[in-house]
Order: C-alpha cells, then structure tokens, then sequence
C-alpha cells in the first residue's frame, strides 16, 4: 500500500524546503493536508509528484514547489480572511485554513462549489466553505479580504478582485510571461495598488482569463 504520510514528508523536504520555503508553519499546514483527498481517484498516484495535475476541465492542482512559494508570498496572519479564486476541489482552502482566521473559496458552478465544500467537510476543516459566483466578480459580500489567492494563472487582475483587498491586503498571483509564468504579488494601501514579480512558475491560465486576441493590419 503507498505511503502517502511518507510521500508527504518527502514533498515538504525536497520540494519546499529546497525551494525557499522554510516556514514551518507553512509545513506543518502542508502537513496536516492530504493532497491525494482532493484528486480523482485516478489521479492519487500524482498527489506528491513536481507537476501540476489537472483535477476538472480548467483546474489544476499546482505543483507543490509553486504552490508552497505562492503561499509564502501571501504572507498570512493568523487572523486574515483570505479569498481563494478558483477553489477547484478545495485543496488550497484547506490549506489556508490552517493559517488563517476564515477562508472563502469561489468557484463557478453550484455542483464544484459543492463537491469543494464536502471534500473540506470530510478533512474536518470548520472555517473554510466554498461558494458558487462569477471567478472575475470573487465574492465582495464576505469581503473585504486580507489575501486573496488566486489558483491559476490569469493574463490580468480584475479590477473587482483589487477592490475587495482590505487596506494592507495582499493579492498572489501567477501571470504569463513569455514561455513561463510569473508569480506576482499585488499589495494594497489605501486606495493605492503596487505589484512586484516574486519568482517564475509554470501554472495553466483559468478558462476566461486568456489574453485578449490582438488584430494586426
């Protein structure tokens, strides 16, 4: 029988750890979090391995080096509400959870929220739940938050998702640059947005947020 406590370990060690992510809240978080949960069953066998895995149509589970780092990046408080865009199966939630206050997770259709929100259910996770609404509209009535964290790659941020950050809040993200991505990290105050490149990442951009087709005479 695999050993997925083991593989787990082995995930924080050689793909975290070695990756500059040394917070050992952040391990005991990824720890506590069985990534093979949230997968199809045909799909298991990939939980600990260095790729992105799609889980539906449009949503990946994102390798554990880029997931961990974009985590990092975000920063977050014991006590943050934090937005997860793109919840998918609610693996990131789930992790979330474990280091902040409240996490409200998105996702598109009322049957994916669902599944998301059973699968945190099953984990005994109690402070976060996934909704259905519009990716692009996030969820401003259980707003604003202090991170929003993003689970795909996206050409830009909507202006919808920056209005929701609470004044000091953070939003992590990974972006198209070329043949990579780049993770980005958007922080507010006040009313002003600064943005700056962490680290590149390979990440599959959502569905609906390609880049806009540019016609050439």
């Amino acid at each position: 029988m695999f050993d997925y406590a083991a593989a787990r370990e082995h995930m924080i060690d050689s793909q975290v750890r070695t990756n500059d992510v040394t917070d050992p809240d952040i391990h005991n978080a990824l720890r506590r979090v069985p990534r093979e949960a949230f997968l199809p069953a045909s799909k298991q066998a990939l939980a600990y391995s260095d790729t992105n895995v799609v889980t539906d149509e449009g949503r990946v589970m994102m390798r554990p080096r880029d997931f961990a780092k974009l985590v990092h990046l975000a920063d977050i408080k014991p006590t943050d509400v934090v937005l997860n865009i793109a919840a998918g199966r609610g693996y990131a939630a789930a992790v979330l959870s474990h280091l902040a206050d409240t996490v409200v997770g998105v996702e598109e259709t009322e049957e994916m929220a669902d599944r998301a929100s059973d699968l945190l259910m099953a984990q005994n996770v109690v402070n976060a739940a996934v909704v259905q609404s519009d990716l692009k509209s996030g969820a401003p009535e259980h707003g604003p938050f202090n991170v929003i964290f993003v689970g795909g790659a996206v050409d830009e941020v909507p202006k919808t998702w920056l209005d929701q950050l609470a004044s000091g809040g953070r939003l992590v993200v990974v972006q198209p640059y070329g043949p990579v991505g780049q993770a980005r990290l958007y922080t507010k105050t006040g009313n002003a947005i600064g943005d700056r490149i962490a680290f590149d990442a390979s990440v599959p951009l959502l569905p609906g947020f390609e880049p806009a087709m540019e016609f050439v005479l």
